[in-house]
């Protein structure tokens, strides 16, 4: 298969791991018979450095002509950086919004894994984290209450402030059904969160799930709200399998199911578009004050390349050899210094890279 990968280094830690998860793909592609075509291009603060903005329009061209973009990490110390003097509109970050508006990037996926290995890290009790979980975030990306309109007005001497929740039934759809093709591939089940004993949208929101789940018999729905499920992921995360929701629930709830893992450098995520584009990058960020070290945890990015496999190549048995990589490695006890513990190996990103790709 011809893999054509746009790959975006990024800022700090960002060149160090996306080269590691390069490394991870390159192995795969030569044991499974695939050629893989590589574009690299700028964003973020790398370029502002080079173009004064933080996202060209050649960037963007180079991004849609790919099948998938991998990216590491955008960004730097806002309070060191001069990146961070210029008008909102030209720091880093505003390439990242560009890119996803650009890509029309509407559907977040957010994995939460408990490895075994480090269950330790985990900060729920132990007869809760014992049981492990393996679930995905499906948020919303484009729509909603970030997305409504909103003013603030003054009225008699009273500042009154209006936020507008908006989703029509098309938004909704699509991305209830990235979440029940993405649930085929788990564990066929699919948790729909809303608040629909108070939201409009959300009894909306409901009734579409219901009707895009007729269209998956193998794939078992439940509705929670919003408020139970922020309950339930602290008191029994192991129900979990696919989490599909709203923006703004999404937006908590993803990072709640985050800090639950206790290992942010083991992260991984996705945007995908409604076809099977999709932009590659882990959860955390770029990490400034390490960058250029070999201490960096490459993981997350390797992790975020399987999910590239998987969901925009289908190519689940590659996507499956990656991840049994990462579990062997902990299993073999080598840690970057972020997931340290008593006992184990300490390794740096570029040998962390190394035993991933021997173990593949």
């Amino acid at each position: 298969m011809d893999l054509k990968i746009t790959c975006i280094p990024g800022d700090g830690i960002g060149p160090e791991i996306v080269g590691e998860a390069r490394k991870i793909l390159d192995v795969v592609a030569r044991k499974y018979g695939h050629v893989i075509r590589y574009t690299d291009i700028l964003m973020g603060g790398a370029s502002i450095d080079a173009y004064g903005v933080p996202l060209t329009e050649e960037a963007v061209a180079a991004a849609k002509s790919a099948d998938a973009v991998l990216m590491g990490s955008i960004g730097g110390d806002a309070s060191t950086s001069p990146w961070y003097k210029l008008s909102p509109d030209l720091r880093p970050e505003a390439g990242l919004l560009a890119i996803r508006k650009a890509l029309n990037l509407f559907a977040n996926l957010r994995p939460a894994v408990l490895y075994d290995e480090l269950v330790g890290a985990c900060p729920l009790k132990e007869e809760i984290s014992a049981a492990g979980f393996d679930m995905m975030i499906m948020r919303e990306l484009t729509g909603g209450l970030y997305f409504g309109k909103r003013q603030t007005t003054e009225s008699d001497g009273v500042k009154t402030a209006v936020d507008t929740l908006v989703y029509n039934e098309n938004e909704i759809r699509r991305i209830a059904v990235k979440g029940f093709e993405i649930a085929r591939k788990r564990r066929g089940k699919v948790t729909s969160v809303d608040k629909a004993n108070v939201l409009d949208s959300s009894r909306l929101w409901r009734q579409v799930v219901e009707e895009v789940a007729r269209d998956y018999p193998e794939v078992t729905l439940e509705h929670m709200l919003v408020d139970n499920c922020a309950m339930q992921l602290v008191k029994d995360p192991a129900q979990f399998d696919v989490i599909l929701t709203e923006n703004m629930f999404g937006d908590i709830l993803s990072d709640e199911a985050s800090m639950v893992t206790g290992s942010i450098g083991m992260l991984a995520s996705a945007s995908l578009n409604d076809t099977k584009f999709g932009l590659y990058e882990p959860s955390h960020g770029s990490a400034p004050d390490i960058a250029g070290k070999d201490i960096a945890n490459p993981i997350a990015t390797v992790l975020s390349a399987a999910m590239m496999l998987r969901y925009s190549f289908d190519l689940d048995v590659e996507a499956d050899a990656v991840e049994k990589a990462v579990k062997q490695v902990l299993k073999d006890g080598y840690r970057t210094s972020d997931i340290m513990s008593e006992g184990c190996t300490l390794v740096g990103c570029r040998q962390m890279g190394d035993l991933l790709a021997e173990r593949i």
